[in-house]
């Protein structure tokens, strides 16, 4: 029986996602690689990451231009637009950025009202993703977020006046969350005229805070017939308002604010992951690649500095509809 594997390769997208690991407050829903950004000092990590980037070239001489760059964390809206511009600026002299190319960067509310958006437009960013997470007062401070609904709302009508692709995160399916109260919810998110939103049901990993409370039961999630109407009714008013899913929690009024780098994971695209515990998915000479980075910042800066190469791992994928390692090795 002939095998037939899945297409993918830079030619169904390459793009470049960069970890910045750092926030003010660690959310106890978060399973991300994030340490506490108080006292750290930042220029070595940048310079590392620029280093990376450099590092990716060496080793895919043949690959082109990126079409999309997406900052993520972490809180990346803690760098200076400078930082930013610095990291954009090794992309661009590596690899180049294709003309129109996609640049996001995640924000919390208060780094949006605080932060220099003029500057982060100038440095390179051309979308900016902002978590915003809930529109109610008690739920943000049941989910450990450091800004009220009324920050959430003013920041995202502060970035729409800086750039023109703008999407809000919000997390529901939160315990004892009614579908009456979710839906009042989503209709002020909706009326701010973000047109990208990203919609996300909450989880308990076992390792969060959430996660350890849950199996102590001091938390009871919802269950999952009720998390699954709030998901009916969040497609059903998101198609009525103009957004409809385009992935299974993103929706957005139309396509060119589609989150293009989310598209190239979705359809077996190339990305470069650079920054601590960054993941990637390469392809080199036919052969399909998974790549982490080392997760604490200390080592992947370290490892920069004596390797000149950021991942810990790379594990080459045979792809039959799902992909698995089969070999732990990349070529140099």
């Amino acid at each position: 029986m002939t095998q037939v594997f899945a297409p993918f390769g830079p030619h169904f997208g390459f793009g470049l996602y960069i970890h910045w690991p750092y926030c003010a407050r660690i959310c106890p829903y978060c399973d991300f690689n994030v340490y506490a950004a108080k006292d750290r000092v930042t220029e070595p990590l940048v310079s590392a990451i620029a280093e990376d980037i450099r590092a990716h070239r060496r080793k895919l001489p043949q690959h082109g231009a990126l079409d999309t760059v997406y900052f993520g964390g972490g809180t990346p809206a803690l760098l200076r637009p400078e930082q930013v511009g610095e990291i954009l600026k090794a992309a661009s002299d590596t690899f180049g950025l294709q003309d129109g190319a996609e640049v996001t960067l995640e924000a919390n509310p208060n780094d949006v009202l605080r932060a220099d958006l003029v500057g982060l437009r100038r440095a390179g960013v051309t979308r900016l993703s902002i978590g915003v997470q809930s529109m109610r007062d008690a739920a943000l401070a049941f989910l450990g977020r450091d800004h009220d609904a009324e920050a959430g709302g003013e920041a995202v009508k502060r970035a729409l006046k800086v750039f023109e692709s703008v999407s809000m995160d919000l997390i529901y399916a939160r315990p004892g969350q009614s579908p009456a109260n979710w839906e009042a919810e989503l209709a002020d998110a909706l009326a701010l005229g973000a047109p990208h939103l990203s919609l996300y049901e909450l989880t308990f990993e076992p390792a969060t805070a959430f996660g350890k409370a849950a199996a102590r039961g001091d938390i009871v999630p919802m269950p999952d017939d009720a998390q699954a109407d709030l998901y009916e009714l969040t497609q059903q008013m998101t198609a009525r308002a103009g957004l409809p899913a385009y992935e299974v929690s993103n929706h957005a009024a139309s396509p060119a604010h589609q989150s293009r780098h989310n598209l190239i994971y979705w359809r077996g695209g190339d990305w470069i992951g650079v920054g601590p515990g960054a993941h990637g998915r390469l392809s080199v000479s036919g052969n399909r690649y998974a790549t982490e980075a080392e997760r604490r910042p200390e080592a992947y800066i370290a490892g920069l500095q004596m390797l000149q190469e950021g991942w810990a791992d790379a594990g080459k994928l045979a792809c039959n509809g799902q992909c698995r390692v089969t070999q732990r090795s990349m070529p140099r």
